[in-house]
């Protein structure tokens, strides 16, 4: 199987991931059809790692992150909630800690964090043992925006205060969403303290590439059911 990776540093990872994670036959063939490799070392991934944590655990902190979570096992084909993709991720919440990576470890939902009469509540919380930190997971069902970074700041927080324990290294955060615009979120996080990185998720596969460029994109759409159906006045 691994003999049609050409990349020996692809073969390396998935070997490695292979021996780490006690994937089976299956799930390494829907891991090199899924792309894993890119999407945890070679793509681009939009962070503030470098400006708010230390140089080494920075580079740590990037390595566990992906720049894109494939989620198409969620068998999600339409228009939903932020809560029922929640709902959809703890119920193959293996499945979703094997595509998060290893070390990951499921700490709660809607995990609650008290500052005086008001409650705030964290989508997902997990706890990374080889980074001894806490990653916390804000779900988003549309584009990225700019007040999503300054919520997970004040999220983060919360945790360093509350809930980080005296040998943690500080808390990060990561914003999963269905698109984002790297320059808009470069300038969003320019200025936070805590580290945070921002994710887009597949839950469809993608078009093969004969077929890209051939069939309209959603704005195009639109476009055209705005003309065709008569305006209301």
């Amino acid at each position: 199987m691994l003999d049609k990776v050409p990349d020996p540093a692809a073969r390396l990872y998935y070997l490695r991931a292979t021996a780490q994670l006690g994937w089976s036959r299956s799930v390494l063939l829907n891991q090199i059809k899924a792309g894993a490799y890119e999407r945890a070392v070679k793509e681009k991934k939009s962070h503030n790692f470098p400006l708010a944590l230390p140089e080494h655990f920075a580079e740590q902190a990037d390595e566990m992150m992906k720049s894109r979570y494939n989620l198409e096992f969620l068998g999600i084909g339409r228009a939903m909630k932020e809560r029922e993709l929640e709902d959809r991720l703890i119920g193959r919440l293996q499945q979703f800690i094997l595509e998060l990576g290893y070390g990951f470890c499921f700490v709660g939902r809607q995990y609650r964090l008290a500052l005086g009469r008001k409650e705030y509540f964290v989508d997902l919380l997990f706890y990374h043992r080889f980074l001894k930190a806490l990653v916390a997971f804000d779900l988003k069902i549309d584009s990225f925006e700019p007040e999503h970074a300054g919520t997970m700041d004040f999220y983060l927080n919360l945790l360093n205060d509350k809930e980080r324990a005296p040998d943690d290294q500080p808390a990060i955060g990561i914003i999963l969403c269905a698109e984002k615009d790297d320059i808009e979120v470069e300038f969003a996080l320019k200025t936070k303290a805590n580290p945070i990185g921002v994710a887009e998720y597949q839950l469809q596969a993608k078009l093969p590439a004969e077929f890209k460029g051939r069939l309209p994109t959603a704005k195009q759409l639109a476009g055209l059911v705005r003309e065709v159906l008569p305006s209301r006045n």
